[in-house]
């Protein structure tokens, strides 16, 4: 297959760049402990500078896979998917859900919202970031909003968003992981005060699971 081939197969969401693909539990958020397969894709333009997968950014260095099979793995594994990155909705997902929801699953995304929505979403966890606002539509399908606090200023960024999304939308904190024993205690002196957020912990780090 030549460059051009993929890249046209790329466009239309048949093949994807995929970093890796695994079966652990939800670490974060409002489905923290539940089974779940993830699909992580390459690509990401958003640049945060704390990023834990920046290995991720570059879609170059990562294989194509066929979507079809992508999905048909993961289905075979669990019903839930959460489809992340990188950034996902860099790529076209409309193969790749309309399959997965053929199989019977639930798909999940982890995004900053920066790029257009794509494909068959039944739970979207809006993680915005300063450096690649999320498009305006976004804020209305939001299902969680997921702020990741890295110094005091994050909590009115916080606010700021928190705003612009759904009121069924569920608000997290959490702490970027390196900072995490000097953020967490403001965190939680933060909910106390402002207890529509809630606190949300990278469990799956502290269980040693990827």
């Amino acid at each position: 297959m030549t460059k051009e081939e993929e890249n046209i197969l790329l466009n239309q969401g048949k093949m994807l760049p995929v970093m890796e693909h695994f079966y652990t539990l939800q670490g974060e958020g409002a489905h923290t402990g539940k089974a779940a397969y993830f699909i992580r894709l390459g690509g990401c333009d958003v640049g945060c500078h704390w990023c834990d997968v920046k290995e991720s950014w570059d879609p170059n260095l990562h294989p194509v896979m066929d979507a079809l099979q992508i999905a048909e793995i993961a289905a075979s594994h669990c019903k839930t998917i959460v489809l992340t990155g990188g950034e996902p909705l860099m790529w076209n997902l409309e193969v790749l859900t309309t399959r997965l929801k053929e199989l019977g699953c639930e798909i999940h995304i982890e995004t900053s919202g920066a790029y257009e929505m794509s494909g068959i979403l039944d739970w979207i966890t809006l993680s915005p970031k300063k450096t690649g606002l999320p498009k305006e539509e976004i804020y209305a399908k939001a299902s969680e909003l997921k702020m990741i606090v890295f110094n005091h200023s994050d909590f009115q960024f916080a606010e700021e968003q928190a705003a612009k999304v759904s009121e069924n939308c569920k608000l997290y904190l959490q702490s970027e992981w390196s900072k995490r024993n000097e953020m967490y205690p403001k965190i939680t002196d933060y909910i106390l005060l402002n207890p529509k957020w809630q606190a949300s912990v990278q469990t799956h780090k502290y269980l040693n699971i990827p």
